[in-house]
């Protein structure tokens, strides 16, 4: 393959054209000459409906960067989807960012920049626009902003990302395996820099009520994150989830104490895990939305969180064969 550009931007999409529309207008803005760069469109729906606008979008600008069109066949999932844009890529140099996103317009330049010869990645800085009372979801989203080799704002050499393999596809959801691959070039030698002058907006798309519940499912990609890097897992990710079993162990010894009759146990139980879930649901009240919605589902959710999280997680254990706390 002949690498004839600085960079590809790969981003994948998946049923969101109106958001990528958004995302493309943005990249087609940046400060960089139109010529050093191209925009690899990885749509993990094949859907002609997607590939027929971005095919126009590059016809109507043919003064703008490269636009192509990758349709994603065999795997799913944004990690396969980020292995079709990149392999498909013409540049040594390949910068991700995803559908939802809006990169500033100085973002392809400073990430290039960071690239010196001896650095085979880096990772820019996420912002995530939230209102004054934001709800727990809008809340939790943000931490992408803390986060490190986040795939909404990142660089890697196609060498480093040949060497280990891409992404891991078994990561079939948005969830941990920007850090697999981050973790995996780091315990193999390479070095990966935070560029905190590209700067990639991240706003938070709209979510159904009680989305926190159906979230708890992505504690099956943290089993498999943990067992590829049990060490950087703990250091920079978390540990034992012991307010989740704390909860959930109250719950069901009171269950267990009124199906057997053992009134003070079921009792003290029920104290224990109402006082346990009311702490929990306050904690994630903190600072958040006082509308009588957010609260409703702050109190149901919490008292459902710890056993649907602990369910996934058990479920993750058993599917990757790791001790997963």
């Amino acid at each position: 393959m002949s690498l004839v550009m600085d960079v590809s931007v790969v981003v994948p999409t998946y049923r969101r054209l109106d958001l990528l529309r958004r995302c493309l207008a943005a990249l087609r803005a940046q400060e960089l000459d139109r010529g050093r760069y191209e925009i690899v469109v990885a749509d993990d729906a094949a859907d002609d409906g997607v590939r027929r606008a971005v095919e126009a979008l590059a016809v109507a600008t043919p003064d703008g960067p490269a636009l192509r069109y990758v349709p994603v066949h065999g795997a799913h999932g944004p990690a396969a989807a980020r292995n079709a844009g990149w392999r498909a890529a013409q540049s040594e140099i390949i910068a991700f960012t995803d559908d939802d996103c809006v990169p500033a317009p100085r973002w392809l330049a400073a990430g290039l920049d960071a690239l010196a010869a001896d650095v085979d990645g880096a990772y820019g800085r996420i912002v995530v626009p939230l209102p004054d009372r934001p709800t727990d979801y809008e809340r939790d989203a943000a931490g992408l902003e803390r986060g490190e080799g986040v795939t909404a704002n990142c660089f890697y050499r196609r060498s480093a990302l040949a060497a280990v393999g891409g992404f891991d596809e078994r990561f079939t959801a948005a969830w941990r395996e920007d850090a697999d691959l981050f973790f995996t070039l780091l315990e193999r030698g390479g070095r990966v820099v935070a560029v905190p002058d590209a700067i990639v907006v991240h706003p938070v798309r709209p979510a159904p009520w009680g989305v926190s519940l159906r979230q708890q499912r992505k504690s099956l990609f943290d089993a498999l994150l943990s067992k590829k890097h049990p060490s950087l897992y703990r250091q920079r990710i978390q540990g034992p989830q012991w307010r989740y079993y704390r909860i959930a162990g109250t719950m069901l010894a009171a269950i267990a104490g009124a199906a057997l009759g053992r009134r003070r146990l079921a009792l003290g139980a029920g104290i224990a895990w109402a006082t346990l879930s009311a702490s929990f649901c306050a904690m994630r009240l903190h600072g958040t939305s006082r509308a009588p919605a957010h609260l409703a589902e702050m109190t149901l959710t919490s008292a459902l969180i710890p056993l649907v999280s602990l369910f996934w997680r058990v479920r993750g254990a058993l599917r990757y064969r790791v001790v997963f706390l």
